[in-house]
């Protein structure tokens, strides 16, 4: 009996009772290996001492005030500290509790930035198909998940939709990377002219593509030809990094690995690492001007935003990221995930691809590789993998609905930028017994 509403109503999930580096501990004593850090949450794992530290530090001097009596000296430390790691041109930040906050905060400064300049007639937002970008509504209406839009898809504000860049699945044969890219730029030029280019407020993506799709990042040249794209109409690019951000990839910023800035950016989960709740937007100076010589506020608040526990906990994650050298390291541990997830599945009958960056890898499971034919949504076969993996000590994060909202399967890995070989080893071992153990039960024709 539980009197909290649980993600499944159907049951009570495990007690989670303690933490220590990457593994995570039930009521039984059970460990469980955190191979997907919640939702690609806990960089640093559980229970880093110098996190802790800094936490009580803060606690024992101010927990709480208000943003519109006060300001803290942890906030604007770790604004200091985000704004000096930014992308080109990117100079303040504005703090909420998570990523579907921050994706709200930026589609509202994104529209009052228009009205401050005096383009009131952008109202839309063109985003893409098999994306997600969080479940409040506004946040709902752009991301591009099916299963998570279904039932609301009636009180959504309507978005331009264009393809995802997924050449796995959508690059056809005979077709080079670069005619790729061109279709997929051509596509959401068609679409800005369909509404017209100077109604469109922004473009909305992910780096790379995270629980929807699994790890999908852009072909070369896609996102340069976005914003150059954007560019041409006024209109703002606005990169989603609540996932794949603050070093998940390899570098701090996804955006840096595609030489681009983008005009405001989402971030969240590896922000604070979990120890907190906490979210932010980054924006460029030129959107903050406006609003400051305009209005002279941003119309939007919540009570929650830049808590200074939750500032404390950021800034001590992103201090311990830089102190110890973990992007590097995510870079290197990132190289040898993916040569064991090749060794282990390059062979396997149903892993039909193999992606990612850093420490962000997704595995896309099919009914036949030379088809790329998916298994038959009423399997279930990502949630069986799952309930797997939990029984072999291991959590990952798979999805269904990869293709459409309804067909495809893939598994999530995000594991803790301090993995070492061994526990990545075992991540691969614990993912691969349990995806062979499933299919050895299930029949595989559809």
């Amino acid at each position: 009996m539980s009197h909290v509403i649980h993600r499944s109503l159907a049951q009570v999930p495990l007690v989670a009772v303690g933490g220590k580096g990457v593994a995570l501990f039930d009521q039984a004593g059970k460990a469980y290996l955190d191979a997907s850090g919640g939702a690609a949450v806990s960089c640093l794992g559980h229970g880093h001492p110098d996190v802790l530290a800094a936490m009580h530090r803060q606690l024992d001097q101010l927990a709480y005030a208000h943003t519109s009596f006060f300001t803290t000296e942890v906030q604007e430390a770790l604004a200091d500290h985000l704004v000096a790691h930014a992308p080109a041109g990117m100079t303040e930040v504005y703090f909420v509790s998570g990523g579907s906050e921050a994706v709200e905060a930026a589609l509202k400064m994104a529209r009052q930035y228009f009205v401050e300049i005096g383009q009131p007639e952008r109202t839309h937002f063109v985003a893409r198909r098999q994306s997600y970008h969080g479940n409040t509504l506004g946040a709902l209406a752009v991301g591009g998940n099916e299963w998570r839009r279904k039932q609301f898809a009636p009180i959504l504000m309507d978005v331009g939709r264009v393809a995802p860049a997924y050449e796995y699945r959508d690059r056809r044969d005979g077709e080079s990377q670069p005619a790729y890219v061109a279709r997929l730029l051509a596509e959401i030029d068609a679409q800005f002219q369909a509404l017209g280019p100077d109604k469109v407020i922004a473009f909305v993506a992910e780096p790379v593509v995270g629980a929807t799709l699994g790890a999908v990042a852009a072909p070369a040249g896609y996102w340069q030809g976005l914003r150059a794209l954007c560019d041409r109409y006024g209109i703002l690019l606005i990169a989603d990094e609540v996932m794949c951000g603050m070093g998940r990839t390899g570098s701090l910023h996804a955006v840096e690995q595609e030489g681009i800035s983008p005009d405001l950016m989402t971030i969240a989960k590896g922000l604070g690492g979990g120890y907190q709740p906490i979210g932010a937007v980054l924006a460029q100076h030129k959107i903050v001007d406006a609003m400051r010589r305009g209005s002279g506020m941003f119309q939007h608040g919540h009570t929650y935003i830049g808590h200074a526990m939750a500032a404390a906990a950021a800034l001590a994650v992103q201090q311990v990221i830089q102190r110890d050298q973990l992007l590097p390291q995510v870079l290197a541990r990132g190289a040898y995930l993916q040569k064991q997830l090749h060794a282990r599945f390059d062979a396997h009958p149903h892993v039909g691809d193999i992606r990612g960056r850093g420490l962000f890898w997704g595995v896309e499971l099919v009914q036949d590789r030379s088809s790329k034919a998916t298994f038959d949504p009423a399997f279930k076969l990502h949630a069986k993998v799952k309930a797997q993996a939990i029984a072999h000590g291991l959590l990952c994060y798979p999805m269904g609905g990869t293709i459409d909202g309804l067909h495809g399967d893939h598994v999530l890995l995000a594991p803790p930028f301090i993995s070492s070989e061994a526990e990545l080893d075992q991540v691969v071992e614990r993912l691969g017994d349990a995806i062979d153990k499933v299919l050895a039960q299930q029949p595989v024709a559809a």
